[in-house]
C-alpha cells in the first residue's frame, strides 16, 4: 500500500552528525557565504541560498560521540584557524606521553616514544562534546540539523543517487502500527555524502550494489571499550596520556589500552581488541575488565567512581582498505572510508578532512550544476593529493604487521617508520577478520557461558555488561522491531554452539546476546536490542555473518554525554 511520506528538497545532504559530516557541513557552508560575498562585490554570478542538511540518527548532536580521544588539531585548524577563540571545548593540551608494556603483575616504560605516539600539540578532548559545538556552528548558519532521523535506505533514479529515506516511527516489536505510526520521510538531495561513521549500514548496502569495494582489500576492525571515572580533587594531572601494550592480551592478539587525563579531575580509560582475534571466547569487555584490574591502573583509578561507559568498531585497515569514495549523486567520508590512522590511534582529524574535502567537491559540482560520477569523481583525486592520503600511505602496512604476533609487529612497525611505511614489505591484501576466529576445536579453548564470565566482576571496579549499559545511558523503545537481524537462528543453537561456542555473547559488549534453555532440553538465542550501545561488533565479528545491524527507530541509542 503505497502511503504519503513527508518529502524534504534540499541540495546537499550529510548522512551522519559526526566529525565528518558537521566539518564537511560547517566547510560547505562557509564556501557558499564567501562565493556569494565576492560576486556581490565583483558583480559575479552568486550561488543564492543552498540548502545543507545534516541528518543524525542519535537523539542529539554528539549522543553517540564516543572516542579516545587526543585530537590531532591539523583539520580542526584549517576548519577554523580561531578554533579556541570561538570556544572550541579542549579539555586539555596535552602535556605528558607514556607507553608502557604490561605483563600480568607489572609494567616496562618505554625509554622513548614512538613518533606516532607524540602528542605534543594535541589536545585532549570529548568527542561527543566536540561535536555538540560544531553541531551548534553548522546550525547557526541556517543548515538544517535534524536528530532523531535514521536514514534506512538510499534512494535512486536509475544510476544517480537522489537522497535517502528515514527509518518509520511507531511500529511495534511484531512489525505492527501502533497509533502512533509515523512513515519515514524523504530527503532528497542533488549531492547525498555518507557520513555515517564505522560499518555504515547505508555504506555497507551501497558497497556490492555500486562496486566500491572491487579491488580493496576487506576492511579489519576492532573494538574499544571505554570509561570515564570521576576522581578525588588533585587526582588527575589533565594532559596526560598514557598507552599501553601487552597483558592482558595474548601475544597473537592485536590492541592495546589507553588512560587519558580531562579537565575535572576525570580519567578516560580504556582497551582496544582487534576482532581478527583467534580465540572465539575472545571478550573484549571482559578484556577492559582485566585491564582495570592491572595494579598500574588499579591505583590511578582507586577512590574513585565511574561516570560513563561505552563501545565502538574501529576501523583499522587504513589505506588498501579505501573504498571508492565516490558515484553518480553520492559521495563517502569518516571511518566508513577507511579514514582512520590505527598506528596513531587517530581518526577524527582524518574524518574531518575528508568531509572537508567532499563539501568542497559537492560546491564545485554545485557551481557546475553537474553531479555524476565524473563530477563527484574529483574527490577521490582531492583525496589523492591531500595530507590525509600522505599520511594513510605511511601506514599502510601497520596492521598486517601483527598478524604474526606482538613481537614480529612491534619490529614491523619499527622497520615502517624508516622505510616509509613498507616494513617486511607490501601486504595489499588480507581476510577479513571473522575469518581468522578459529574453532573451539582448533583454538583448544574451553566453552564458557556467559553467566560465568559475569561473576567475578564487583560492580565497583569491574562491571557487568549489564551494569556497564546501564553507565552509557542507552534507551530504545522496547516495543520496536529489532534492530539486530539474524538470518538464521537455528545456526545459533546447533554449528555456532558446538564449532564457536556462540562467540556473540563473548564480542557483543552490552549483553545483547544470550543462550538460553529451552524446555525439553537444548538452547535458543535471546536477543536484547535494548541493551545495544551500537559499536557494530555484531555485525562485523559474527564467524557465520547472519546478523546484520541496522538503524533502529531514531533517537534510540546511547547517550554519552560523559565521553
Amino acid at each position: 500500500m503505497s502511503e504519503e511520506r513527508d518529502v524534504l528538497d534540499v541540495d546537499v545532504l550529510f548522512v551522519g552528525g559526526g566529525p565528518a559530516g558537521l566539518a564537511g557541513a560547517l566547510r560547505l557552508t562557509q564556501l557558499v557565504e564567501a562565493h556569494n560575498a565576492t560576486a556581490a562585490a565583483e558583480g559575479g554570478t552568486p550561488l543564492g541560498d543552498v540548502t545543507v542538511a545534516v541528518l543524525e540518527k542519535a537523539s542529539e548532536i554528539g549522543a553517540h560521540g564516543i572516542s579516545g580521544c587526543v585530537l590531532d588539531p591539523r583539520a580542526l585548524r584549517e576548519l577554523l584557524p580561531d578554533y579556541r577563540e570561538q570556544g572550541a571545548p579542549i579539555e586539555a593540551d596535552v602535556t605528558t606521553d607514556d607507553l608502557y608494556l604490561f605483563t600480568k603483575g607489572g609494567q616496562i616504560r618505554f625509554p622513548f616514544l614512538p613518533p606516532p605516539l607524540q602528542n605534543h600539540g594535541n589536545h585532549v578532548i570529548s568527542l561527543g562534546t566536540l561535536e555538540k559545538w560544531l553541531g551548534g556552528l553548522v546550525e547557526a548558519t541556517g543548515a538544517y540539523v535534524l536528530p532523531n532521523m535514521a536514514a534506512v535506505d538510499a534512494l535512486f533514479e536509475g544510476d544517480q543517487m537522489v537522497g535517502v529515506r528515514t527509518g518509520d516511527k511507531g511500529i511495534d516489536r511484531h512489525g505492527n502500527r501502533k497509533p502512533n505510526f509515523e512513515p519515514g520521510a524523504d530527503i532528497r538531495a542533488k549531492v547525498t555524502i555518507l557520513a555515517e561513521g564505522v560499518r555504515g549500514s547505508l555504506a555497507k548496502r551501497l558497497a556490492p550494489r555500486l562496486r566500491l569495494d572491487e579491488g580493496r582489500a576487506p576492511q579489519v576492525y576492532a573494538t574499544g571499550v571505554k570509561e570515564v571515572w570521576q576522581m578525588p580533587a588533585g587526582r588527575v594531572p589533565k594532559g596526560r596520556v598514557i598507552h599501553t601494550m601487552g597483558h592482558p592480551l595474548d601475544n597473537h592478539t592485536f590492541g592495546g589500552g589507553f588512560i587519558y587525563g580531562m579537565d575535572g579531575d576525570k580519567w578516560t580509560v580504556g582497551f582496544v581488541t582487534g576482532l581478527d582475534y583467534r580465540n572465539p571466547t575472545t571478550d573484549p569487555h571482559g578484556l577492559f575488565q582485566e585491564f582495570k584490574r592491572h595494579p598500574f591502573v588499579a591505583r590511578l583509578l582507586e577512590g574513585g567512581s565511574i561516570l560513563s561507559y561505552g563501545a565502538k568498531a574501529i576501523p583499522e585497515g587504513g589505506f588498501y582498505a579505501m573504498p571508492r569514495l565516490s558515484w553518480s549523486g553520492g559521495m563517502m567520508t569518516g571511518d566508513s572510508a577507511a579514514f582512520l590512522n590505527g598506528q596513531r590511534l587517530k581518526g577524527v582529524h582524518l574524518a574531518m578532512k575528508s568531509g572537508m574535502l567532499a563539501a568542497e567537491t559537492a560546491f564545485a559540482a554545485l557551481q557546475a550544476g553537474r553531479f555524476d560520477a565524473e563530477t563527484l569523481g574529483a574527490y577521490d583525486r582531492a583525496v589523492r593529493d591531500s595530507w590525509a592520503w600522505k599520511e594513510l600511505h605511511g601506514v599502510r602496512n601497520f596492521h598486517q604487521g601483527f598478524e604474526r604476533g606482538l613481537w614480529l609487529g612491534m619490529l614491523d612497525t619499527g622497520l615502517q617508520l624508516v622505510t616509509g611505511g613498507l616494513g617486511f614489505g607490501e601486504r595489499p591484501m588480507w581476510k577479513p577478520g571473522h575469518e581468522r576466529m578459529r574453532t573451539l576445536a582448533q583454538s583448544g579453548a574451553a566453552p564458557v557461558s556467559l553467566e560465568e564470565r559475569q561473576r567475578a566482576y564487583d560492580n565497583e571496579r569491574t562491571f557487568t555488561k549489564v551494569n556497564d549499559v546501564f553507565h552509557s545511558g542507552t534507551k530504545h523503545d522496547e516495543d520496536q522491531p529489532s534492530h539486530l537481524v539474524v538470518s538464521d537462528t537455528s545456526i545459533c543453537a546447533t554449528r555456532c554452539r558446538e564449532e564457536y561456542g556462540n562467540p556473540c555473547q563473548h564480542f557483543c559488549p552490552a549483553n545483547v546476546y544470550e543462550m538460553e534453555p529451552v524446555e525439553g532440553g537444548g538452547l535458543r538465542l535471546k536477543l536484547n536490542p535494548s541493551n545495544c550501545v551500537h559499536c557494530k561488533t555484531c555485525d562485523i565479528a559474527d564467524p557465520y555473518q547472519i546478523i546484520t545491524w541496522v538503524p533502529p527507530e531514531g533517537g534510540g541509542g546511547p547517550n554519552y554525554v560523559h565521553l
